[in-house]
């Protein structure tokens, strides 16, 4: 198994910080999941970092089972 990790406003739109899902092309998993989530998380201002290293070039990446993927939103402040 693979774990989908939800950071800020992406977990509220998930209901969960984190999901486990089976290992298998990225692109595949987001297909698995409610659309308005999926279309969230394909924005281009959200990071993606598969075991705590940011990914330059996330498409076309495949998750392994025992991977961590987590979802960063961009940052607002003030």
């Amino acid at each position: 198994m693979a774990k989908l990790v939800f950071l800020g406003r992406l977990a509220d739109l998930a209901g969960v910080p984190e999901r486990v899902v089976e290992p298998g092309p990225l692109e595949s998993i987001l297909a698995g999941l409610p659309v308005e989530l999926a279309v969230a998380l394909l924005d281009e201002k959200v990071r993606i970092a598969r075991n705590g290293e940011l990914l330059i070039n996330p498409g076309g990446i495949t998750v392994a089972a025992g991977d961590e993927i987590a979802f960063l939103p961009p940052v607002s402040g003030g």
